[in-house]
């Protein structure tokens, strides 16, 4: 039985829904019972429900977005470069804890297009992949963003970690020293490096 808000948010963002849905409904906690409606295959609710509290959470209007892309039907709902910033990582996160692979699909069909909107979208999605142990998904999507935004100095540690979890060395100095050259004292890098030169 969940006795608070916390307890049941914690749960929801655990992957532990039960319980959940009644929660949020009898609190009256839209936002999350809309997140809650959409992890159970309930888009069509969930979208009315986002679309209830639109005026008063950005997290809402996100969540139409998101539904959207779900859909495939984006001619409303477009995302702000804040949103995707803010929202996408979590969000694609737990959509995978869930096992909804085919909503982070259709969702990640997107990237080109929100590309347009915040170019970092390549390396948040394939931190996601990497932080999820789906490695050769976030290879993919970490190369592209290395291909499209290569002067994110972030971009160029995280493949300096996949590379030293690859045991590849030379290539993770090789993406240290790229990072420097974006950001000459991005300190993990530098930290990093003298460790890996020692």
């Amino acid at each position: 039985m969940i006795l608070n808000y916390k307890m049941a948010k914690k749960n929801l963002l655990a992957a532990n829904i039960d319980g959940c849905q009644q929660f949020f409904e009898k609190n009256g906690n839209i936002l999350e019972l809309a997140y809650t409606e959409l992890l159970l295959d309930n888009v069509d609710k969930a979208e009315k429900l986002f679309l209830s509290i639109i005026d008063k959470d950005i997290r809402a209007h996100w969540g139409l977005v998101l539904i959207a892309f779900i859909k495939g039907i984006v001619n409303d709902f477009y995302p702000s470069y804040f949103e995707i910033r803010n929202f996408l990582e979590i969000d694609l996160n737990i959509l995978i804890n869930y096992y909804k692979g085919d909503y982070v699909e259709k969702i990640i069909r997107y990237s080109d297009f929100m590309f347009t909107i915040n170019p970092e979208v390549y390396k948040f999605v394939g931190r996601v992949f990497w932080n999820t142990d789906l490695k050769e998904q976030a290879e993919f999507f970490f190369y592209r963003a290395k291909s499209y935004f290569y002067h994110d100095p972030e971009l160029h540690f995280l493949l300096a970690e996949m590379y030293l979890q690859k045991k590849d060395n030379c290539m993770a100095i090789a993406s240290l020293n790229d990072c420097l050259q974006v950001l000459p004292n991005y300190f993990p890098a530098v930290d990093l490096l003298k460790k890996l030169t020692k």
